[in-house]
């Protein structure tokens, strides 16, 4: 168990290295930081003296020790656009994108599993084939368009739901929610169901083959023969093992959703790192556009790790196949 942790967590540190080498190419590639810092009026003992501030008179291999230095402490230097420290616009927006991601990977794994377990145990059935229906729209439409369609029937025709912000929120320590009245809780609702659609529908149909799959294995034949009720043999056996997968794929789509809620929130402007990420990429600010994708690779790394520990903690077959494979 313990080699297979450490082993997984040297290839989370090489997939680490890969991104900090890439988020600082952005550094090299992507413009001149001096030009967007000071201008094209600046004199050149300026340009020579911020240059020297920043440390870009050394040399690459330098900077990209320092550059990674730096970010280990959460450190990426100032935005070229607000003149902040980004460390500091990432802690203020990481609550409001954490809070969408949450909600919506909630909402895909309450709804999702017993709309799989249904579709499964009831095949065949009017309401499981419009289930399976519904869960084609739900990932063949685009996130964008299903945002739209929501604010208009919602936000504009019945004006049920506010279609843009976060509202009021309430700061506990360095965290920030909208949870705490439901005047704020509302600006949550549209942006969580668009986001989670996509997974809801994908979990759906993960837990419908998976369940499929293991009722026609022979254990489930058994356990029948033995005269187990079907309600045991249905949620006691069959959907136990059937979670050993989705367990994975819910797992690593957490990171999806952090990672994808750019979309969501640029339609519903909700204050999140995604929105914060497309106003970075239309102004070319690169120490916001690094730390990003820095970040967002750590929470992948960090969510896959925990999802291989989970999943040799579930299926005690991998114990077994590790210990067989060392020996």
């Amino acid at each position: 168990m313990w080699v297979f942790v450490l082993r997984r967590l040297g290839q989370a540190l090489v997939v680490m290295g890969v991104v900090a080498l890439i988020a600082f190419s952005l550094f090299q590639f992507v413009g001149d930081p001096v030009d967007n810092m000071l201008g094209q009026e600046a004199t050149p003992e300026q340009r020579e003296a911020l240059r020297r501030d920043l440390g870009l008179d050394r040399s690459v291999v330098l900077q990209f020790a320092t550059f990674v230095g730096n970010a280990v402490q959460g450190e990426f230097g100032l935005s070229l656009r607000q003149q902040r420290k980004v460390s500091t616009l990432i802690a203020e927006a990481f609550p409001a994108t954490m809070e969408l991601a949450l909600a919506a990977a909630l909402i895909a794994v309450v709804l999702g599993i017993p709309l799989g377990v249904y579709t499964a145990l009831r095949r065949g059935k009017p309401l499981a084939q419009l289930i399976m229906a519904g869960s084609l729209v739900g990932v063949a439409l685009p996130t964008f368009l299903i945002g739209i369609m929501l604010i208009m029937v919602f936000a504009v025709e019945l004006q049920w739901l506010p279609s843009n912000g976060r509202g009021e929120v309430l700061q506990l320590g360095f965290w920030t929610t909208g949870l705490h009245r439901w005047e704020s809780a509302r600006y949550l609702i549209l942006p969580a169901i668009t986001l989670s659609l996509f997974q809801l529908a994908l979990i759906v149909r993960l837990v419908r083959s998976e369940m499929l799959e293991v009722l026609r294995t022979d254990y489930i034949k058994f356990a029948r023969a033995r005269g187990l009720p079907e309600r045991v043999v249905h949620f006691k056996h069959a959907l136990r093992n059937t979670l050993v997968p989705v367990l994975t794929i819910t797992g690593l789509q957490l990171g999806s959703l952090i990672a994808f809620a750019i979309i969501t929130e640029t339609v519903f402007q909700w204050p999140g790192m995604g929105l914060l990420f497309i106003q970075a990429v239309q102004f070319a600010d690169i120490p916001v556009m690094a730390a990003y994708l820095s970040l967002i690779s750590l929470i992948f790394v960090t969510i896959n790790l925990l999802v291989d520990v989970l999943y040799v903690a579930v299926d005690p077959r991998l114990r077994v196949d590790g210990r067989a494979a060392g020996h």
